[in-house]
């Protein structure tokens, strides 16, 4: 990135150290990178396990980590080696904030206690994801679909006949890596009263459950009765699943489309001011005054059969047609875009969300840019780091390292 660009940027001077891999961490410096940040992706000598996972192309960096770790700069170090640990030391020294996503204990093993980096760094922003809070369940292996099922998401997501079902959406590991970011963004501001650095701690578990705050809502809702906006019949003492019902105060559905292909549906709010343009569409205006239909709450009992009634009309249009008619009516509707077509969105590119990436070893590929959209901070996505990219840049440039130091690191196994 151009000097110039990054000097303007929201965390421009802003250093991070990054010792995260897989996903839940890297999607996290990934966007303090986007938003100016400096930041050191520091790996072992062999890499992020996610280099060689879900390879499409041989030995080449995989799209899992080209995809999370753009706009870094990548260094290798062993950090159980003795100098490896003095290196880490003066790393620590020189960053403002430091991000680990390793097995509880793992670097205070390392022997980087919160203790010891405040000794080294007492203005350090100190972020940890895990995948658990403190408690029985502190010491289980997470992973996005675990985190999902135990924070609500899986019990509440499929129909009301099937199993728990998980979201193709990755709350558990992106999701968490956006909470991260607040926490960091919160602690750099507050350093600025401070002057110190603090942990900054996130679980897995409960960024799934603060996106599933509203089935908790239900849940206490559901003490009182049982839940009209709900298309279920009966009703237990825990929230079911209820398909794609809306879990709002205006009822939604997904309706199907001509030809009748997986992703050919448009996805309906039911709005009140809604319901008469809606008669009028699917040729049963006569409901718009009909006391069984014409309001809300007589609506309520019978939503699948509102639904049914709104796909015996969408199921003879192509998704695009219906959701022409329905957004002329300013009725809220979307329709349900296959990962094909998000690709290829025109709108999407021009927003910058989908990009392409030139990378040295794999060519051109595409990734998704920055959702944060601020007006003095511009984000240019770049491509990741290949393995080690910034060690020469990092160790000798900016440490002071020597030339022949920096080889018989490399020849020991440290770099």
């Amino acid at each position: 990135m151009s000097q110039a660009l990054e000097a303007h940027q929201a965390l421009s001077g802003i250093r991070v150290l990054d010792m995260t891999h897989v996903q839940s961490g890297p999607s996290a410096t990934q966007l303090l990178a986007w938003l100016g940040a400096d930041v050191i992706k520091l790996e072992n000598v062999t890499g992020d396990i996610t280099r060689k996972q879900l390879r499409d192309l041989p030995d080449v960096d995989s799209l899992y980590f080209t995809m999370l770790n753009c706009n870094k700069r990548s260094i290798t170090l062993n950090t159980k080696s003795e100098r490896g640990k003095e290196l880490l030391t003066e790393l620590i020294r020189r960053s403002d904030v430091l991000v680990e996503n390793f097995g509880p204990g793992a670097v205070d093993r390392m022997g980087f206690s919160w203790e010891r980096i405040q000794e080294i760094n007492p203005r350090l922003v100190y972020a940890s994801i895990k995948g658990f809070g403190d408690g029985p369940y502190t010491k289980f292996k997470a992973y996005e679909v675990v985190a999902q099922a135990m924070g609500g998401s899986m019990s509440t997501t499929g129909f009301e006949d099937g199993p728990p079902l998980a979201t193709g959406a990755q709350i558990g590991d992106s999701g968490t890596g956006v909470h991260c970011v607040a926490g960091i963004l919160a602690a750099l501001y507050q350093r600025t009263h401070t002057g110190r650095g603090q942990r900054v701690n996130v679980a897995m578990q409960h960024a799934v459950l603060n996106l599933c705050r509203v089935k908790l809502r239900d849940q206490q809702r559901l003490t009182h009765g049982p839940l009209a906006e709900y298309p279920n019949e009966d009703f237990g003492d825990e929230v079911p699943r209820s398909g794609n019902a809306s879990g709002g105060g205006q009822p939604g559905w997904a309706v199907k489309c001509a030809p009748g292909g997986p992703n050919d549906y448009v996805y309906v709010i039911v709005q009140p001011v809604g319901w008469e343009p809606i008669t009028r569409l699917i040729g049963r205006p006569e409901l718009a005054e009909d006391p069984e239909w014409a309001s809300p709450e007589a609506r309520l009992p019978k939503l699948a059969k509102m639904f049914q009634l709104i796909e015996e009309w969408s199921s003879t249009l192509p998704k695009w047609q219906v959701l022409e008619q329905l957004t002329a009516h300013n009725i809220p509707c979307g329709p349900i875009l296959s990962t094909k077509e998000i690709v290829e969105d025109a709108s999407l590119a021009a927003n910058e969300m989908i990009v392409e990436v030139d990378h040295p070893e794999r060519g051109s590929f595409t990734t998704v840019g920055s959702p944060l959209k601020l007006s003095d901070s511009p984000v240019r996505v770049e491509r990741s780091p290949l393995l080690g990219e910034h060690n020469e840049e990092v160790y000798v440039g900016e440490l002071g390292l020597g030339d022949e130091e920096v080889r018989l690191l490399k020849t020991n196994g440290v770099i």
